[in-house]
């Protein structure tokens, strides 16, 4: 097992860890934070920040894959599944939480699974779809969009810009868009 994939690993196990700060009323806590009047609770910003962690891990072990010529099957297999669990368990999450439409988590976690399994079915095939401009972005409006959601829209909250609300609609119509478009640019390997 080499660097990428470990760090690829590292992102999978920082899943639970955020689930538990973000989803179990943990009792050490101190009181929520207030900032500008909107409440936060520490469980939440800790939460925020393992995602961005985690997130940062996936463009990490890419470029330490690539440029070492440690590219493996295994990590071909784990990295875009590690990163659509750590999407999918924060948007279920803010499901949960009341922070965002279940039909948005559906659209987003569907497209997610969709494009990995055409991804697959591109490799058994011997080519690879690599990421393109389109799904460059949707990756980081999901992630503004959640760390947004789970910050209570701060700092934008105090000045009444629901910024958490855009990026998430943002997010759900270019995630959409790309999921068809990579069906679509793909569809000889659905043949």
């Amino acid at each position: 097992m080499n660097l990428p994939n470990r760090i690829t690993l590292s992102r999978i196990f920082m899943i639970p860890v955020m689930m538990v700060f973000l989803l179990v009323d943990l009792p050490f806590l101190p009181e929520p934070l207030v900032w500008g009047g909107v409440e936060l609770g520490w469980g939440q910003l800790i939460a925020c920040i393992i995602f961005i962690i985690a997130s940062c891990t996936d463009g990490i072990d890419g470029y330490i894959a690539r440029s070492r010529n440690l590219v493996t099957n295994l990590g071909k297999l784990m990295d875009p599944l590690a990163d659509k669990l750590l999407v999918s368990a924060a948007f279920i999450s803010l499901v949960q939480m009341d922070k965002l439409a279940a039909w948005m988590a559906i659209v987003i976690i569907s497209r997610e699974f969709a494009v990995t399994g055409l991804r697959q079915i591109a490799l058994l095939d011997g080519s690879v779809m690599a990421a393109g401009a389109g799904g460059k972005i949707k990756t980081v409006l999901q992630i503004v969009a959640i760390a947004l959601l789970l910050l209570n829209n701060l700092p934008f909250e105090m000045w009444g810009i629901p910024a958490a609300d855009i990026f998430a609609w943002a997010a759900v119509i270019v995630t959409a868009y790309t999921g068809v478009d990579y069906f679509v640019r793909n569809r000889r390997l659905l043949k």
